[in-house]
């Protein structure tokens, strides 16, 4: 049985496709990613969507979805996920007491629930799938037939190990963690070895689009419109799932049109670029120094405060040497914490520097201030937002003149920075969507306090203000 004839059974996925019409687009699409025959509906649609002349004969082994917020994505991850767990025999390729693991990766746990729920459904509602739950967790289905359905949310570290029978990536252009700059790539590379092993796995992408940049961005750019390659299916919400009004579309396209293309019709953004590259950052690191001890020289400190419930609370410190921004030390309390005891903290490392001043924003009003007062430490408060902080860190990092620690996070949080354009055309810079960059941010404001092309000839400075 292949996966649409399940989905027409009303003993097996008919019931969760009441009204048929409504899911044509999707059909067409499992009809290509699994080589199955196609009416000349189904070949239009197919056309449409990829931009290609050929319509598969065989089932493929990746593909990458691009379809607007609301498309019903998240609820063909959990279909196709069940189907390939429950009607396939893995067990030729496993070695005695191995597992094969048809992995539902989430960009978050919010959505990782979402889709946990959809499986559930569809493993506990269907008597004879049913009969194959030999064990249920929070975030797993172990099945009788020596496969486990798992849904979790995206780290390259916690997905290695495995044999893969199916990987299925779920809004993947909105992966943002610390583990790297680029996790979308970072675990597709994880789990990639982990299929290699069982001839027939599949891996299934699918997001939304967002900026021209990583592994989504990708595979549209190399393999849209091209037959012979991995699948790119392109559509808009109401192409997948028609039930979504237009008055919806419309009034969002009304409040922000480049955001609202982006969700609702599956275009890219154009108004946000990456910030600096991986290269130029990384050409600025002293590799293997993740410290630098006091050495009597005039250090400069700044913070990011936070309140302890939700953002880190970091600080960083540096000193200027051989017109170069040198970065000595950074700290990090991640939430959730109490602000006064971290405050007690930095206040003992910035004395160990022979520093008497801290600067930082206008976190708080008075609150931060007042805290540090109490350990004899000045709280100034920055002149310029974090995104004038990030802009003046470029010019700087692109002619070497910072010396940053060898800190894998701090170099991703610089390297997952965001430009954006508004419609006003007012630039800002800031951290992608769920990412972090409270690290980022004071080493930004402590290089800027170090600034070393304000220490430069004129001339020197003209150079370095025409380039930017």
């Amino acid at each position: 049985m292949n996966i649409l004839q399940a989905c027409e059974s009303p003993l097996l996925f008919a019931p969760w496709f009441k009204k048929r019409e409504n899911y044509a687009s999707w059909f067409a699409f499992l009809a290509a990613f699994f080589g199955l025959p196609m009416t000349e509906d189904q070949l239009a649609t197919f056309k449409h969507h990829t931009g290609r002349t050929e319509a598969p004969i065989e089932a493929g082994s990746e593909a990458w979805l691009i379809v607007g917020r609301r498309g019903g994505k998240s609820f063909v991850m959990a279909l196709v996920a069940v189907f390939l767990a429950c009607f396939f025999d893995y067990r030729q390729y496993l070695a005695p007491g191995e597992r094969a693991t048809v992995l539902v990766i989430a960009a978050d746990r919010r959505q990782a629930r979402v889709i946990v729920r959809y499986i559930k459904a569809m493993l506990t509602g269907i008597p004879s799938l049913a009969l194959l739950i030999d064990r249920e967790t929070a975030d797993s289905f172990d099945l009788t037939n020596s496969v486990t359905i798992e849904v979790g949310t995206a780290s390259f570290r916690s997905t290695r190990g495995y044999t893969y029978a199916a990987v299925l990536a779920d809004e993947i252009a909105f992966w943002r963690t610390d583990d790297a700059a680029e996790p979308d790539f970072a675990i597709l590379d994880a789990v990639r070895p982990g299929m290699a092993t069982v001839p027939t796995s599949m891996l299934l992408c699918a997001s939304s689009p967002y900026a021209r940049k990583g592994a989504l961005w990708d595979a549209y750019r190399r393999y849209w419109g091209k037959d012979g390659t991995p699948l790119v299916w392109k559509a808009t919400t109401r192409e997948m799932n028609p039930t979504v009004r237009q008055s919806v579309v419309d009034a969002a396209l009304e409040r922000d049109h480049a955001a609202a293309s982006a969700e609702w019709l599956a275009e890219w953004r154009s108004d946000i670029e990456a910030f600096v590259t991986r290269e130029v950052v990384e050409a600025c690191v002293s590799l293997n120094v993740t410290e630098r001890a006091p050495a009597g020289m005039a250090y400069k400190a700044f913070v990011d405060p936070s309140g302890g419930s939700n953002d880190s609370m970091t600080l960083a410190i540096g000193h200027r040497a051989d017109r170069k921004a040198v970065l000595d030390a950074t700290r990090e309390r991640k939430p959730p914490f109490s602000p006064e005891a971290v405050v007690s903290d930095f206040a003992a490392l910035l004395k160990s520097y022979g520093i008497s001043s801290v600067t930082g924003d206008r976190y708080a009003g008075e609150w931060p201030r007042e805290q540090f007062r109490k350990h004899g430490i000045m709280y100034r408060v920055a002149d310029k937002p974090r995104s004038d902080l990030y802009r003046d860190l470029l010019p700087l990092l692109n002619s070497g003149s910072v010396d940053l620690l060898d800190d894998d996070k701090l170099i991703n949080q610089i390297v997952g920075l965001e430009r954006r354009v508004a419609r006003g055309g007012r630039e800002s810079i800031d951290h992608g969507p769920g990412a972090h960059d409270d690290i980022a941010n004071s080493v930004a404001g402590v290089v800027e306090m170090l600034n070393p092309i304000r220490q430069l000839p004129a001339a020197q400075c003209g150079v370095f203000q025409t380039a930017w």
